[in-house]
């Protein structure tokens, strides 16, 4: 049997995980990384934008708290026909920040996943994303 016919790996999916928290972002993409996906990390809301924008990721993994751009104003654009019209990934918002619940649910609406960091460890956020692929697909 060849190689990679007996591989169970899932098709290398591309990541874009925009958060400030240098921490964070390193356990992220650590996890990520040995999971078998492609991680980049943008540490600044505009630069995760413009990337996002280029439209090569298949997951976004957006924190609402970031610099230059809030998360929520990327997701607006991201998910805004006139503004990203080729945008195709899936947006995992990942945040700290408490939120209204009028609030929450206007980005969960918007939104592909919802997460609080403090309650989700990488090895769990490595399973909703594989949870969030199977569930699409």
């Amino acid at each position: 049997m060849d190689k990679d016919t007996a591989t169970t790996t899932p098709k290398l999916k591309k990541v874009l995980c925009i958060e400030d928290e240098h921490f964070i972002s390193e356990l992220y993409a650590r996890a990520l990384t040995k999971a078998g996906y492609d991680v980049d990390v943008q540490l600044d809301g505009q630069k995760g934008l413009a990337a996002a924008q280029a439209d090569t990721y298949d997951i976004i993994l957006l924190d609402l708290m970031i610099p230059n751009i809030t998360g929520i104003e990327v997701l607006r654009t991201l998910r805004n026909p006139a503004k990203t019209p080729r945008f195709h990934g899936k947006i995992v918002i990942t945040t700290n920040l408490e939120q209204r619940d009028d609030v929450r649910a206007d980005i969960e609406r918007q939104a592909d996943g919802y997460l609080v960091k403090a309650e989700i460890t990488p090895r769990q956020l490595v399973e909703f994303l594989s949870t969030l692929e199977t569930s699409v697909q």
